[in-house]
């Protein structure tokens, strides 16, 4: 969607620069209600049939950008209702996390093969010979499908020689790696929340913008403007986000300007992780423990597990994810602060929730979000000068945000801390292809393997909440990683001796094997 679906981007963008500005500016709540007009003004329609659809659309999506549900028609009362419930300045978050903006959806069928005008009616009509169910019809002036006979299995489609044949599918279930979205009593989307892992794959390829998940900009800038420090924490997909001619350092330095105290990466926590990973991979897999580890870091790989593969799920890594690691590095420097994690993963929202982690990260917000602040606050971060560098994590740490990244520094730390080991490993990326990871790790094929699962394609770079595609943030992402001073984790001096695992007692262990 990041560089396609561009008028449905500039929509969101608006909504949240909307709401940062009603916040930033010490506005009533309730002045929302005025936001629609003047992101959509006058009486004329330029995205739907009507300029009043087009409204409630709007109105919908700036009362979900301030954590509130999304409404269907018959229970749309005033845009303003609920707002003073969530005019706070601590997170507040009811779920379902994703919903489905029931008035902005166009029912699109679930699974429907038709003949379109296309169809020469040949009189070699291959599509009637393939079909197992003799559900296609041939005629002087075209194939004719029987859609109740038609099991959409799409032989037809292939037989045609004219591509004739269309298989329609609804994008946002057709893309959904958990099959968590279905029809409602209106044919429009439903996602069963407890299914759903929140991984936004469906927000991305709606081509009507119909999907979207809460946000808590609004009660984060409050915060802001409140007394106590509050640090952003960046994940390591954030480069190359805000353009290819803005570096890191200018992107902290316009976080700051936003009103944070400080900015720091959340690669410093990945170090963490990988130390952790690496050493519980060591102490578990060749000694027998366990028959495969998989990683932690993606927290809609570690739902999925949780709720689809409960067998499998103590094999998934124990050690916290650089989100949180980092967390409690900024805690322990300033127990009463505040910690924002800044990221391209709208299931971090839910990670946040935990109850181990509730305490240690008190917001979350996606690039995009970001963005919406920055317009807010006319900040353009190409034109911030700044010398000081960002020298928060390793090479490897950094090289988290890419498909395999995660995997490659834990095998690497392994090797550190145990010469000669052979560590094999198996990722996959796109929520789809994880479940099929879990499928094969379940029957015991990935056993001896470290797995990495990643929800979304190409890593963390192809979030649901970047702002750039990944194709271009990738190779910059791989490019900030080689600037890092420290080749390894444990070079690493931002983190303490004191949090670090012990690789002494692990060369014991090795010694009594």
């Amino acid at each position: 969607m990041k560089e396609s679906y561009i008028d449905i981007l500039h929509i969101r963008r608006m909504a949240f620069e909307h709401i940062a500005k009603i916040a930033y500016e010490n506005r009533p709540i309730t002045d929302i209600g005025l936001e629609v007009y003047d992101i959509l003004p006058g009486e004329s329609a330029t995205y739907r049939e009507n300029i009043f659809r087009e409204r409630a659309v709007m109105g919908e999506r700036l009362r979900m950008g301030i954590g509130l549900d999304a409404r269907t028609a018959d229970k749309t009362d005033a845009i303003t209702e609920g707002l003073d419930q969530m005019d706070v300045k601590e997170r507040i978050y009811h779920p379902p996390l994703v919903s489905v903006i029931k008035i902005a959806c166009e029912a699109c069928p679930e699974n429907k093969v038709t003949v379109t005008d296309q169809c020469k009616a040949c009189i070699g009509h291959p599509c009637v010979n393939v079909c197992p169910k003799n559900a296609i019809t041939f005629t002087s002036e075209g194939s004719i499908i029987d859609q109740d006979k038609c099991i959409k299995c799409g032989k037809c489609v292939s037989a045609c020689p004219y591509n004739a044949i269309n298989h329609q599918k609804r994008p946002c279930a057709e893309s959904c790696g958990v099959k968590a979205i279905h029809s409602d009593e209106l044919g429009r989307a439903q996602i069963d929340s407890d299914k759903c892992v929140a991984c936004g794959r469906c927000i991305s390829t709606c081509p009507f913008g119909a999907i979207s998940d809460k946000s808590e900009i609004y009660q984060l800038i409050k915060a802001i403007q409140a007394d106590k420090k509050v640090y952003a924490i960046l994940a390591p997909s954030f480069v190359g986000q805000f353009g290819p001619n803005v570096s890191p350092k200018q992107i902290r330095e316009a976080i700051k300007a936003l009103g944070f105290t400080d900015v720091i990466e959340v690669g410093l926590g990945a170090d963490l992780t990988t130390m952790n990973e690496a050493h519980e991979y060591l102490e578990k897999v060749p000694t027998g423990e366990f028959p495969f580890m998989g990683t932690s870091c993606c927290f809609s790989w570690k739902m999925m597990v949780r709720n689809q593969f409960p067998e499998i799920n103590d094999y998934i890594s124990e050690s916290s994810t650089p989100m949180i690691y980092t967390g409690l590095q900024m805690k322990k420097r300033d127990p009463d602060c505040k910690v924002v994690f800044v990221g391209p993963c709208i299931s971090k929202k839910l990670e946040a929730l935990e109850e181990e982690v509730a305490e240690v990260i008190d917001f979350v917000i996606t690039f995009e979000e970001l963005l919406g602040m920055f317009l807010a606050k006319g900040i353009e971060p190409s034109e911030i000068q700044v010398e000081e560098e960002m020298m928060d994590a390793s090479e490897t740490g950094r090289n988290y945000a890419v498909k395999g990244g995660v995997a490659e520094a834990v095998v690497k730390r392994a090797k550190e801390i145990r010469p000669g080991i052979d560590v094999a490993v198996e990722a996959a990326d796109g929520l789809s292809n994880c479940v099929k990871l879990a499928q094969l790790a379940k029957l015991g094929k990935m056993d001896g393997k470290l797995i990495e699962g990643m929800a979304c394609f190409g890593g963390c770079v192809g979030g649901p909440g970047t702002v750039v595609a990944d194709t271009k943030t990738g190779k910059a992402v791989r490019a900030f990683a080689k600037e890092s001073i420290y080749r390894s984790p444990a070079d690493n001096d931002k983190i303490p001796t004191e949090d670090r695992p012990d690789d002494e007692k692990l060369k014991v262990s090795e010694d009594k094997e």
